[in-house]
């Protein structure tokens, strides 16, 4: 049966806070815990590509022990495995998409914002025979459009893949303001974004004009087998038979029983309503719904296309070798007690070798009464030593503070994280915030986000590569801690001090922040990051990653990747 999703409403009052300089209206990410010491810059301009350098400057790729950072020899940009796009999908005139470039069941993927036949996967939610846009924009006799479908009145699409403004999503459908083509689409394919409002998509799987369904420089690829990353090493639950659950408690059930080595594959095939919840900010009043994994390892968790879940999943103590893959968990209750997904370390062990990917996490901006912008816990969040981690091709959207990186100040464990081709939208803070070790943000799209982007504290350092940067207050920073942290910056979208500067192309603002805030408002790298990363990638452009990552990040897309021509 289709998911139902709920449409919540627009809060402007968080607009206001990308207006520039001024204080935040949302809570600093403050820290708990004392203070710890600065971490200098690494000695030297190293140039080499991304990674680690254990003490004494080895460039080996092991860990160095401690945190400690010693400048290394240079190491060239790796060209190889991991991350090799080969090309596929040609465009002919107008955008159109060449049958090279279909995408995963359910729906066509287009090249230039031209509609095909079966329309664009959502969860929940297909476009009928009937939505066949015919050429010139006008919609095909029967273009109705089925239950849980993309387009309300008003989201007809010409055969350049030109989108007028009003195609406001249905509770699950699939294409929000804007429709599916993006800036960048084939000849004639541009698009008239509408407006987006907080909450109005919560479980489909497009959305925006920024970044359609594929522009022309984007389409789609095969699944990943493995990850990209710091999280290389993960296989889960590898080749075993998968069992399949329904709900949270057969999925607990299943855990509990299992030995803890040796392998499982959950298929979770669950269903949930989220219109069911009129009121979001009830949740945080009610006990947190959490799965459980403790000292078990060799485990994949992975939905069922259409599948929906309102419970957070919990990895905890010497747990290891764990994928969680296609999920979509949203509006999960308990407040500050209910990440949707958290690694953590405890006094048995920390959690290592973890892969997160295609997954579809989204909460509610609403400030609620008795706990405002903490009326949802993090999305991902990593602390207490849970290292060797990859975030990939995940949407995360609608809530406030997405991703921690470190408890908090005294949390110095050294943590090594790939966030690579995740959509943040609609978002306040956290993108990530990241205390201490090292991460590798590569090929992101961060949109609309309200509050602050990456901000990197306490000696930490991040690997800032090629993404895309859109309507962003603080895109990147370092405030709210005792110590700062360093980037390098590297062939983003904005890619001088003019491009962040007021009056910008790219709707990117600042502000002043707390006593002790330094903001990349010259868009310079402050320290370059040392040694080597450990694995090997090709950064796809930045552009690619603007005009096709909304059409396969999430869930429910057959976990396809991005193709860059």
């Amino acid at each position: 049966m289709p998911k139902i999703f709920r449409v919540l409403p627009c809060f402007c009052l968080l607009v206001s806070a990308c207006g520039g300089s001024g204080s935040s209206v949302k809570t600093p990410d403050a820290s708990p815990g004392g203070s710890a010491g600065t971490s200098a810059p690494g000695s030297g301009g190293i140039t080499q590509t991304g990674g680690l350098a254990s003490a004494g400057g080895t460039t080996d790729g092991s860990k160095p022990v401690g945190g400690t950072v010693a400048s290394a020899g240079t190491a060239g940009a790796s060209t190889t495995s991991g991350g090799a796009i080969s090309g596929a999908g040609t465009t002919a005139p107008g955008g159109t998409q060449a049958t090279a470039g279909t995408s995963e069941a359910g729906g066509t993927t287009t090249m230039g914002g031209t509609a095909m036949t079966g329309g664009i996967q959502a969860n929940g939610g297909s476009t009928s025979m009937g939505g066949t846009t015919a050429a010139g924009g006008s919609k095909a006799p029967g273009g109705t459009t089925a239950a849980g479908g993309s387009n309300t009145t008003g989201g007809t699409t010409a055969a350049g893949g030109s989108k007028t403004a009003g195609s406001t999503a249905t509770t699950g459908g699939s294409s929000a303001t804007g429709g599916t083509g993006g800036s960048g689409a084939g000849s004639g394919g541009a698009t008239t974004a509408g407006a987006s409002a907080a909450g109005t998509r919560t479980g489909g799987s497009a959305g925006s004009g920024a970044g359609g369904a594929a522009g022309a420089s984007a389409s789609t690829g095969a699944p990943e087998t493995s990850p990209l990353g710091y999280g290389k090493a993960t296989t889960g639950g590898g080749s075993v038979s998968a069992m399949t659950v329904a709900d949270m408690a057969a999925m607990q059930a299943a855990i509990d029983a299992y030995s803890g080595s040796g392998g499982l594959v959950l298929k979770y095939t669950g269903q949930f309503n989220f219109a069911s919840i009129p009121d979001p900010c009830v949740q945080h009043t009610l006990p947190a719904q959490t799965i459980e994994i403790k000292k078990k390892s060799n485990i994949t968790i992975l939905g069922a296309d259409g599948s929906a879940a309102n419970f957070g999943i919990h990895i905890a103590s010497s747990s290891s070798n764990i994928i969680i893959r296609n999920m979509t968990i949203g509006l999960t209750p308990g407040g500050g007690d209910s990440d949707m997904i958290s690694l953590e370390g405890m006094s048995g062990g920390i959690p290592t070798d973890i892969w997160i990917d295609h997954n579809e996490l989204f909460s509610s901006m609403l400030d609620c009464a008795g706990a405002g912008d903490t009326s949802f816990d993090g999305m991902i969040d990593i602390k207490k030593g849970a290292d060797n981690v990859t975030i990939s091709y995940n949407y995360m959207h609608d809530h406030h503070k997405v991703s921690m990186n470190g408890y908090s100040d005294d949390d110095s464990a050294v943590r090594h994280v790939t966030f690579h081709h995740n959509l943040f939208e609609n978002v306040g803070s956290r993108t990530p915030l990241q205390r201490f070790g090292y991460s590798h943000m590569l090929n992101n799209y961060l949109y609309k986000v309200l509050v602050s982007g990456i901000n990197v504290r306490m000696g930490g350092y991040s690997l800032v590569e090629a993404n895309y940067f859109e309507t962003v207050l603080n895109p990147v920073t370092a405030r709210d801690s005792t110590a700062i942290g360093y980037w390098d910056l590297r062939n983003n979208n904005l890619a001088s001090k003019a491009d962040v500067s007021a009056g910008n192309a790219f709707g990117v603002t600042w502000d002043a922040g707390n006593s002790g805030t330094v903001n990349a408002t010259d868009w310079t790298t402050t320290a370059a990051f040392p040694g080597p990363l450990g694995y090997t990638y090709t950064p796809d452009p930045f552009q690619c990653v603007h005009d096709g990552l909304r059409a396969v990040a999430g869930a429910g897309k057959g976990l396809a990747t991005l193709k860059c021509k």
